[in-house]
């Protein structure tokens, strides 16, 4: 069995954003020369998730706000007395912090309307990692 692995770094602007990084992710199972097997998509953040979901518009902004209501940033949150961000870290633990996609024939499967996101929730960052890891044959 081969594997392949790979960091991504990137950039955040905003404090709840959704960035898509199907392509990077596509690109990262070209170059591992996998045909068939496992691609890992993870976040090592306590603070942002891995999601696949449509990239559209409306949904996106529409994820964004269910999470915003689910997890409010002045929730009564007993993290937020040593750092205000647990609603960053609630949310995160409840989405999780990876995906794991089937490959075969050297493409990732996915749904007609999937892409892959990483979610932030306690941006702006000027560094977040995303680990992409290929297995199989």
């Amino acid at each position: 069995m081969k594997v392949y692995f790979k960091e991504l770094t990137l950039n955040t602007s905003k404090l709840y954003q959704l960035i898509d990084i199907t392509y990077d992710v596509e690109n990262v199972i070209k170059e591992s020369g996998i045909k068939n097997g496992l691609c890992l998509v993870f976040a090592p953040h306590a603070t942002a998730s891995i999601i696949a979901n449509e990239h559209e518009s409306g949904l996106m902004n529409d994820i964004l706000t269910k999470i915003k209501e689910d997890f409010p940033r002045n929730g009564r949150w007993l993290h937020n007395r040593i750092d205000d961000n647990a609603a960053a870290h609630l949310a995160s633990a409840m989405l999780g912090s990876s995906r794991i996609f089937p490959v075969k024939d050297g493409k990732l499967i996915r749904g007609t309307w999937q892409n892959i996101f990483l979610v932030e929730m306690d941006g702006p960052r000027g560094y977040r990692r995303i680990i992409i890891e290929v297995l199989g044959e």
